[in-house]
């Protein structure tokens, strides 16, 4: 596995991003013209608008899965972040630290994790900035 650093640390799933959710827009973009062309068509209408509200629905089931997904894995990165930092200094992270910069402090080595944690709480950096900011980047290979 190549190094990872800030540039690279991204993480695109092929057959999530690049081949489900374009299939299902056209998929989707491809029942509205049918709902279209069968606006005045009653036989055709019914089982038209079902198969765009079905698809629409498809869209938002992967759409809401990947988001809890995230929201549990940012639920768990703050634990194990709180964590390391009370080992780290035998204090809990500071309370005014967002999730979203808790989650971007993970990728800081043990010796910049607490200067990175209080300068990000002190002045609300933002988490792209957090990231930036690391020096000697910790990798997160388990981040989907």
């Amino acid at each position: 596995m190549p190094e990872q650093n800030f540039a690279n640390h991204a993480r695109l799933d092929t057959g999530f991003h690049k081949i489900l959710y374009p299939l299902l827009f056209a998929t989707w973009i491809g029942s509205g013209v049918n709902l279209w062309q069968s606006w005045g068509d009653h036989t055709r209408f019914y089982s038209a608008a079902l198969l765009f509200v079905l698809i629409l629905l498809t869209m938002a089931l992967g759409i809401f899965g990947r988001v809890f997904a995230l929201k549990a894995q940012d639920r768990a990165i703050r634990a194990e972040e709180n964590l390391r930092h009370y080992i780290l200094t035998g204090k809990l992270l500071d309370p005014r630290l967002h999730p979203k910069q808790i989650v971007a402090l993970r990728f800081a080595p043990d010796d910049e994790f607490p200067n990175l944690a209080a300068h990000a709480a002190t002045h609300a950096t933002d988490p792209k900035a957090i990231k930036q900011s690391i020096k000697n980047w910790r990798p997160d290979h388990y981040r989907v």
